[in-house]
């Protein structure tokens, strides 16, 4: 199979993936971004015909689905460490 061909496939899997996601689900999603590509990470917040929205740690990142190159769903952050003593 070309490379071409999986990038299909992997396209291919991640706007499913996108598509069955429901609203609070965390995703990872990797996109075109000029010349590479670009993660986010977060919390699905919206989804349109033409995109979906990742509240990241950064603030919400609107992704373009023309732009997606994969996705899949992620499990929730560790919780916080307490802190040891001195």
């Amino acid at each position: 199979m070309t490379d071409s061909g999986q990038d299909a496939i992997a396209r291919a899997h991640a706007l499913a993936v996108l598509r069955d996601a429901v609203v609070g689900d965390r995703l990872v999603v990797r996109a075109h971004h000029g010349g590479g590509a670009r993660d986010a990470l977060g919390v699905l917040v919206a989804r349109t015909v033409a995109s979906v929205t990742i509240d990241t740690r950064r603030g919400p990142v609107e992704v373009p689905l023309a732009d997606v190159v994969a996705a899949k769903p992620v499990p929730p952050p560790p919780a916080p460490r307490a802190r040891r003593a001195p």
